[in-house]
């Protein structure tokens, strides 16, 4: 594990990389990972808009904020993620913003589809479900996981599936509504429950 981890470690993106690449492909008219579609394209110019609003408008809470810096030794977040993705476009700028509160914590992007063996580690019941953020020690252990979803959006997954058997179009919708009114407050505290945790165990 630690092997393909470290070797990930050395192909990675900065948030604004990441950003900035995404964008210079819809310029080409693609999208990032191995497959290409118009599907996937308008999915990314989708998100594409939907992170530049929610970059001006996320707001990290003097809670998270005080959490955060409780942070002592330095940790590298690694997100496995890709531009079309939904739920990836509406956590990362949080969790960008989250990461910007603490210097000792390095926040580093990797597309999906280009490391899957780092993937296949990291899975969701079985599923290459992203973005997936894998917490790291100075040493590159694994501290925590966290993704692909806050864990209310998790929950309102399972009852979905649960009730109707398969996620449609009109889940898609809700899940997104509901987005738009938690601002990113449900990841804040799925971090400071990760955190507060770790944090802990390091004591």
């Amino acid at each position: 594990m630690k092997k393909i981890i470290e070797k990930s470690l050395q192909n990675t993106l900065s948030y604004k990389e990441y950003r900035d690449l995404v964008s210079s492909l819809l310029a080409e008219g693609k999208a990032t990972g191995t497959q290409q579609s118009e599907d996937l394209t308008n999915y990314s110019m989708l998100n594409d808009r939907r992170m530049k609003r929610l970059d001006k408008t996320i707001k990290i809470s003097e809670s998270t904020i005080v959490k955060m810096q409780e942070i002592s030794e330095p940790q590298t977040w690694l997100v496995l993620t890709e531009g079309w993705c939904g739920d990836a476009a509406q956590n990362l700028p949080v969790i960008h913003k989250i990461a910007e509160t603490n210097s000792l914590i390095d926040l580093k992007l990797v597309l999906r589809d280009d490391h899957e063996d780092l993937m296949n580690l990291f899975l969701t019941n079985g599923g290459k479900s992203i973005p997936k953020l894998v917490a790291l020690d100075k040493n590159n252990n694994v501290i925590n996981t966290w993704g692909p979803r806050p864990t209310e959006a998790t929950k309102m997954v399972a009852d979905y599936k649960a009730k109707h058997g398969v996620i449609d179009a009109q889940f898609k919708e809700d899940l997104q509504v509901w987005y738009n009114k938690n601002k990113g407050q449900n990841v804040q505290e799925d971090f400071i429950k990760l955190f507060t945790k770790a944090f802990a165990t390091e004591q």
